[in-house]
């Protein structure tokens, strides 16, 4: 099915809309509210609007403020965005760096001194993803050098050569750990699905500045993980495995589901390799319906379904997401339903998530349809990621329609 006129209309004013969102609420918050006198990001703000001074600084939260600022400055041009993304770039070299051992800590006090200092390779892959969006955007030399030391902390450390994919954790001299998860509502196991997403989104982004011959091996090699393990027969992601990728959890992400659909092809297309590429185009559309099963008719996605338990709240990533992943299979599979359930879910966003008081995005709307402000407006999982992607993935499609 060939895209139409109307559908190229939709497309544009959605960009539009966005466009907006994003300079005039997201990167605005952002800039407005999260930056110390000191130069440094503060490291929390409640749900309710109360800034928590003392809060530790979290090593993703500053990862994703470099990718997302970054990325914003190459896309739109803004000075200011190029200045908070190497404000992030000097705090993640200068303070989260272990120039010791190697890898990035995974939290740091509020004066910046190490605090948490375990190597979780999930937080390590968004400091690859920043550092590397930022040379995309300006050629910063440092900054890939950077990207490249932690990729190699990764590769030597993490990497399991005798049964493939990433081990999730360590201490800060690389030792086995014994508590690996990434927060209190994952599984304690050594493979996880979310890191090796993020690892795969990280490596997409380096690759696409630097074309080096083992990092297009493993993005290969990720892609074949996701293919052979990582997926089941339906199109949803199974979530944590043991050393030997065997799984017993019954759990569907929906919002992650979605998220990889559109992730994983542009990992195949950044590698452009057309047998690689054909075998993710087949996944995709049934990823897509798989992750389906949580879209609500009023256009939200629910969190997920846990054996027979449904969490049908709408957190904010899980639009965000959905919104890019149906977008993406509108553009590239010429699927109507695609674009459609992408205004669907920005229509949704719109109406309950956008806080149009004080800023930014609340955190979900809970299954009863009251505001979740019981977590944060922004720290350190609720960053400008998420929503800024989303809005700059489909400023940027849509310029090139």
């Amino acid at each position: 099915m060939s895209t139409t006129s109307a559908e190229l209309l939709a497309a544009k004013g959605l960009a539009a809309e966005m466009k907006r969102e994003l300079t005039d609420n997201i990167l605005a918050y952002w800039m407005n509210k999260m930056c110390t006198p000191s130069d440094g990001f503060y490291g929390r703000i409640s749900g309710t609007e109360i800034l928590d001074p003392t809060a530790p600084v979290g090593g993703i939260m500053t990862a994703r403020i470099l990718w997302t600022f970054a990325s914003a400055y190459r896309v739109l041009g803004n000075p200011e965005y190029l200045e908070m993304a190497l404000k992030a770039k000097s705090i993640i070299i200068n303070h989260f760096y272990d120039p010791e051992f190697g890898g990035i800590y995974w939290s740091l006090n509020p004066d910046y001194t190490p605090l948490d200092t375990k190597k979780q390779i999930y937080a390590i892959a968004f400091a690859i993803y920043g550092l590397s969006e930022l040379n995309r955007a300006t050629g910063d030399a440092e900054a890939l050098d950077y990207a490249v030391r932690l990729f190699h902390s990764i590769e030597d450390h993490s990497f399991d050569m005798e049964k493939d994919g990433y081990f999730e954790a360590f201490t800060r001299t690389w030792e086995p750990i014994e508590d690996m998860r990434l927060s209190d509502k994952d599984a304690n196991e050594s493979k996880t699905m979310n890191t090796h997403l993020h690892v795969i989104e990280a490596y997409t982004c380096l690759y696409r500045v630097w074309k080096d011959s083992l990092l297009e091996k493993r993005l290969r090699g990720l892609i074949n993980i996701f293919d052979t393990h990582i997926l089941d027969e339906n199109g949803h992601l199974k979530l944590f495995f043991d050393n030997d990728w065997n799984c017993g959890y019954d759990i569907f992400s929906y919002g992650h589901d979605i998220e990889a659909s559109w992730l994983l092809h542009e990992s195949a297309l950044v590698l452009a390799d057309e047998e690689m590429l054909a075998k993710i185009e087949a996944r995709v559309p049934s990823v897509v319906a798989a992750s389906s099963e949580g879209f609500t008719p009023e256009g939200g996605m629910i969190y997920e379904k846990m054996g027979d338990h449904m969490d049908n709240d709408r957190h904010w990533w899980v639009q965000a997401e959905a919104a890019v992943g149906y977008f993406n299979l509108w553009e590239h599979f010429k699927k109507s339903e695609g674009l459609e359930n992408a205004i669907y879910c920005w229509e949704y966003i719109k109406k309950y998530l956008i806080d149009g008081k004080n800023g930014e995005w609340f955190w979900s709307i809970k299954a009863d349809g009251t505001i979740n402000t019981d977590e944060d407006k922004a720290g350190f999982w609720k960053c400008p990621y998420h929503n800024g992607r989303m809005c700059l993935e489909i400023i940027e499609r849509t310029a090139n329609l």
